[in-house]
């Protein structure tokens, strides 16, 4: 399993979600994004973007002042 990290802090709705679409093309299947996010509006656009994309939010918890979003590549 491959884990890829990705620093979306200071970036603002719809950009985590965008960087984060980006970044899972080029992982494969069960692979891992750890996404580290401050935008308030995250803790809705991931788990949204998670379950229309077939993608698992394995665990989210906070890291410092930001939330971090474990997600897994799914089919």
């Amino acid at each position: 399993m491959k884990i890829e990290k990705l620093d979306a802090t200071g970036l603002l709705c719809p950009l985590p979600v965008l960087k984060a679409r980006k970044r899972l093309v080029a992982l494969g299947l069960g692979d891992q994004l750890h996404m580290l996010a401050d935008d308030p509006a995250a803790v809705i656009d991931v788990p949204h973007f998670c379950a229309e994309a077939g993608h698992a939010l394995t665990e989210t918890r906070t890291e410092g002042k930001a939330e971090l979003y474990i997600i897994t590549k799914g089919g």
